[in-house]
């Protein structure tokens, strides 16, 4: 890490967004093209909530309101706990190699376009599940998208009832 930048905190979240259809909205990072993946993000400090996280992390990087109207973010009460990629743990504290993962998702009425930040996302795509689990760079990430389908989308409606 650079002087004065706190290393990150090995607990994240995962938000997987999708429409009541089960379109599934990728975002292809910045710094590693080609690699597409759902919202994640780590806590910016022990004491934030896995909801606070995720409903900053959908914010920063995709511009939505978890809190909007139409939008629905489920706790899936799932957790991962997964090796950090080698080139990603120079942002972690020394001997940090682990990282537990906390999995949300959010259903909103509509796939549409959302406000990628450009310092980390380079593009977006709405895919089936199916399509976006076979897309995924994460095995974490594809395997909380085939669950989609099995969780049921409590609260998610279709655009014509929001």
């Amino acid at each position: 890490m650079t002087a004065g930048r706190p290393f990150k905190i090995p607990q994240s979240v995962l938000v997987v967004i999708h429409t009541p259809a089960l379109e599934v909205l990728l975002i292809e990072r910045a710094d590693a093209p080609g690699f597409w993946q759902s919202v994640t993000g780590s806590k910016d400090t022990l004491d934030e909530s896995f909801e606070d996280a995720a409903v900053r992390e959908v914010r920063e990087e995709t511009g939505l309101d978890v809190r909007a109207g139409g939008h629905v973010l489920t706790d899936w009460g799932l957790e991962n706990v997964y090796e950090i990629y080698p080139q990603w743990r120079h942002r972690y504290a020394p001997g940090v190699t682990h990282n537990t993962e906390h999995l949300f998702g959010l259903c909103v009425p509509v796939a549409a376009p959302v406000l990628l930040s450009a310092r980390e996302h380079r593009n977006q795509v709405w895919l089936p599940w199916a399509q976006a689990a076979d897309r995924c760079f994460s095995p974490s990430n594809a395997e909380a998208i085939v669950w989609l389908p099995r969780l049921g989308v409590p609260g998610c409606q279709s655009p014509r009832s929001c």
